[in-house]
């Protein structure tokens, strides 16, 4: 089992910034990916971004260039860094793990309860 906790969100102005933060702890691999997603209200949740332990990072075309995931594997922490930030971006945004116990087995994947970024225009 795996407990994530979300922190870092809040209101901000049209192209302001702000950063999350994302603790795992409980039963971490050594070999995972962490990563963040949003979800706005009447939508789907989407991926925003992803990090991997071996330091491979995956974005949403709509977040390249603005938005930078860090992670500290010591630590089992990630961040996202959310720069030049827009209205459309409001929503409330959800730490995501996840881990195989082998190569052949399932994937597992969990969640966290999710922090509110709000950008006001």
């Amino acid at each position: 089992q795996v407990q994530l906790v979300e922190s870092g969100g809040g209101l901000v102005q049209l192209g302001g910034s702000l950063r999350l933060s994302c603790s795992a702890s409980g039963t971490i691999f050594s070999i995972n990916v962490m990563g963040w997603y949003r979800q706005a209200p009447g939508k789907q949740r989407e991926l925003v971004a992803t990090i991997t332990t071996g330091g491979s990072t995956n974005y949403a075309d709509a977040v390249k260039g603005r938005f930078t995931i860090s992670g500290d594997n010591a630590k089992n922490t990630v961040s996202l860094q959310m720069n030049s930030l827009k209205p459309e971006e409001t929503a409330v945004y959800y730490c995501n793990y996840k881990h195989r116990r082998a190569y052949w087995s399932r994937q597992d994947e969990y969640w966290g309860q999710g922090t509110q970024v709000t950008v006001s225009s």
